[in-house]
């Protein structure tokens, strides 16, 4: 538990806002697919933590950025507060993404603001592509910041008002056709039925990744249980298990991501 000074807090378009903070250590050993749990004060009847992803950090300056949507009662108290107002947050926690080995290409699959859990892979050795997908040109996220990272861009929104019309399993073709000849590992972060859709189809190809599945969180650490998702477990005797999503992940090998009800 730490505390942190809220630093920056800006609308970004539509619902969507990033705040920075100036939490130091964090900033310094936070990986990519991690993320805080952050504690607003909106309301004293509200006292469990929001996870957000963490999109970004600067370890020379000290600072971690998350990026957010407007959905609630705790993200809109979380909009409204400004710069120097100091938050209390858990940082950096869960299972980080795998850096990608050696000649493989990054891609990161996201939908909406999934594109903020990948973000960091930005900062890696290698250059990558990001496939987004959302419902609108108004719901895309960061675009434009995984393109001066030096990333590929695909992008498929559900109108159609931008790039592919339909959704991001569309786009999988899209980096072989820029990276010809080449070898990928595939990072996803959204919704739970786009995951899903995902993971089939990445198996269905042959294809390897990481998938960031979480569910809502009440402690953050492993000690509540409220937040587990089931994964593949061959050594149990129904062939599954629940997984706590804070601390077993929220990031799972592609082969653990359980598919079945």
């Amino acid at each position: 538990m730490a505390q942190s000074k809220l630093a920056e807090n800006r609308h970004l378009h539509h619902e969507y806002f990033s705040a920075v903070f100036d939490a130091p250590e964090a900033a310094r050993s936070a990986r990519p697919g991690q993320f805080i749990h952050l504690r607003i004060d909106c309301r004293k009847d509200r006292i469990l933590r929001r996870p957000f992803s963490i999109c970004d950090t600067d370890p020379a300056a000290g600072t971690l950025t998350i990026v957010y949507k407007v959905v609630g009662a705790g993200t809109e108290a979380l909009s409204r507060l400004a710069p120097g107002t100091v938050c209390d947050l858990l940082a950096p926690l869960g299972t980080p993404f795998s850096p990608p080995g050696e000649e493989i290409v990054p891609v990161a699959v996201a939908g909406g603001y999934g594109a903020a859990a990948t973000f960091m892979l930005t900062r890696g050795p290698r250059r990558g592509m990001l496939l987004i997908g959302a419902r609108s040109r108004r719901d895309l996220l960061l675009t434009e910041n995984y393109a001066a990272a030096g990333w590929e861009v695909g992008v498929a929104t559900d109108d159609g008002s931008e790039g592919v019309k339909g959704n991001v399993l569309a786009l999988l073709d899209e980096p072989a056709r820029r990276f010809p000849g080449r070898r990928f590992f595939f990072y996803g972060c959204g919704p739970k039925p786009m995951l899903f859709a995902l993971a089939g189809e990445l198996r269905r190809r042959g294809w390897d990744g990481e998938l960031s599945v979480d569910q809502a969180m009440c402690c953050g650490v492993g000690a509540c249980f409220a937040c587990v998702v089931k994964i593949n477990d061959p050594s149990s005797e129904s062939g599954w298990r629940y997984a706590r999503s804070c601390v077993e992940g929220p990031v799972f090998p592609l082969d653990r991501i359980h598919l079945g009800k």
